[in-house]
Formats: C-alpha cells, structure tokens, sequence
C-alpha cells in the first residue's frame, strides 16, 4: 500500500491539515495569521477568485502546446490543485473558485512558443509558410536545411505536407531563419544562380506566397490568406476569422485572438469596426 507524502515542514499546508506542532511550522501558521488579519482590517481579504477565468487561461496555455505538466512545473501548482480546477475531484465539479495565490502563479504564465519544450509538437503552418516564403524568394531547400541543421527530408516534409505539425525547437528555429534571411539575395549568400532560378519556379508552380505578400502578425493564423495585390479589407477578414473561431469552435476572445497571431486589443478593434459596419 502506498502512502502519501505530507507537505514539508515549514508549509501551511503541513501547519494548518496536519497540524504539525515544530518551530517552522508554528512560525508559518503565525505569519499567515498575521498577514489575514492585515488584510482584513484593510478589506483586501480575498483568498479566492473566480476560477472559470483561471481554466481559460489554462486552455490558452494548452493551445500553445504546453502541457498541464509543464504548466504544473513552470507555475509551482500541485496535481491536486490543478485537477481540482480542471476536471474536479471526487465526484464534484471543476471548481468554482480557486485560491487567489494559484491564480496568481497560472496567469503569471503568458502564451509563447519560447515556454514549450523544445520536443512538443505545435501547429506547423507558420513553419510551413516561411520555408515557402524563402524558397519563393530563391532559397534552395537544400540550404535552408544546412542553415537550419537539419536533413533535407525533413525540410521537405515541413514545406510539402499539409496540417503536419512542427517540434516548437524547429519552428523557432525557422522563424529566426525567416526573420534573417526573408530581405536577404541568396546570391549574395554564395547561392548559385541555377539553384535561386529553381527554386523560384518550384515556388511559382505550386503558388508559395513570397515574404512580402505575409503580414508577421498574422503569418501563423491558420485562416490569413497572404495578399497577393488583392484589395482586402484586414478588419473585415480578422473579424469574420475570429467569429468562425468564437461561433464554431467555442474559442474565446482571447483564444481566438492568440489564435488568429494578434493582440486582444487588435481583435476587439476589428470586431468593433465589423458591429459599426452592420450597424451602418
């Protein structure tokens, strides 16, 4: 049978459940007394928060393909907690309210490829875009492997099949391949003209979109269409993008923002102009 571990000496947890008697202990549950008692006299008690804010967040973290242990281990909360907020616990709800300092330390964690291990697997179209962006510019496959570090194969996987996933260390990988070398003539980089020359009309012929054609804030939204010369109004295809999301995929407005590669301000102006546009 095995036995669960009790909370270290000194914790609150160990003080106040398990009613440990030793110097650290008695110290930790005086200082949280103390603190209450402050706080209450100043009418800033507020050991819990709405927890429905906290589980969206949490989905938002998800989305960006890290995982409860991870997000566990970058924000010091325990499986308990963590379960108790997502799924419930003993036949009981997800929880409706959650401590204050718990909430503190989940939404302390902000949305970023950076945070994810370098093995998850995350959504690989921003990947795919700019490897077809460079080579439509004249990069070789080739050589964009060598720069990347990686064999040729896996590149070509990358740019060529559609709704694979990429490992977020080589979409981070690309992006700053990308961010070097979208303004950069490969010629002047030692490629050979014949090899800039194909790799153009392998571009041309499959209709890869060129750097120029991609908005950075939004070349990683699976529904932005690169502009080609054509006249459409970003607003208009942010919110009809963001309403898909919202309407049919029960995003929220922050999800469906990070989603679409723009800030929440950006989102609520294009949803803004689309009510005004209707309205009129």
């Amino acid at each position: 049978m095995s036995t669960r571990t009790l909370p270290p000496h000194g914790s609150l947890s160990r003080a106040r459940h398990h009613h440990c008697t030793c110097q650290p202990c008695r110290e930790r549950s005086t200082a949280y007394m103390q603190h209450r008692s402050r706080m209450v006299a100043y009418g800033r008690w507020q050991p819990y928060v709405d927890a429905e804010p906290i589980r969206q967040h949490v989905a938002l973290l998800r989305a960006c393909s890290l995982g409860i242990p991870r997000i566990r281990q970058l924000s010091g909360t325990s499986g308990g907690a963590m379960s108790k907020l997502l799924y419930g616990a003993n036949g009981k709800p997800p929880s409706a309210r959650v401590r204050t300092l718990t909430a503190d330390r989940l939404t302390g964690i902000r949305p970023s490829l950076e945070l994810a291990l370098p093995t998850a697997r995350v959504d690989g179209v921003g990947t795919r875009r700019r490897l077809r962006a460079l080579v439509a510019v004249g990069w070789p496959q080739i050589e964009l492997a060598h720069r990347l570090g990686m064999d040729k194969k896996s590149v070509n996987d990358q740019v060529n099949t559609h709704g694979l996933p990429a490992y977020a260390s080589t979409a981070l990988a690309v992006r700053a391949l990308y961010d070097e070398l979208w303004n950069v003539d490969p010629a002047s980089q030692g490629v050979g003209e014949r090899w800039i020359a194909e790799a153009k009309a392998r571009a041309h012929a499959r209709g890869w979109a060129p750097p120029a054609a991609w908005d950075d804030d939004y070349i990683d939204s699976p529904a932005a269409v690169p502009d080609l010369g054509e006249r459409v109004d970003r607003y208009a295809a942010i919110s009809e993008d963001a309403l898909w999301l919202m309407d049919e995929q029960g995003y929220t407005r922050e999800l469906a923002a990070h989603r679409l590669g723009i800030t929440q301000r950006h989102l609520d102006r294009a949803l803004a102009w689309a009510r005004e546009g209707v309205a009129a």
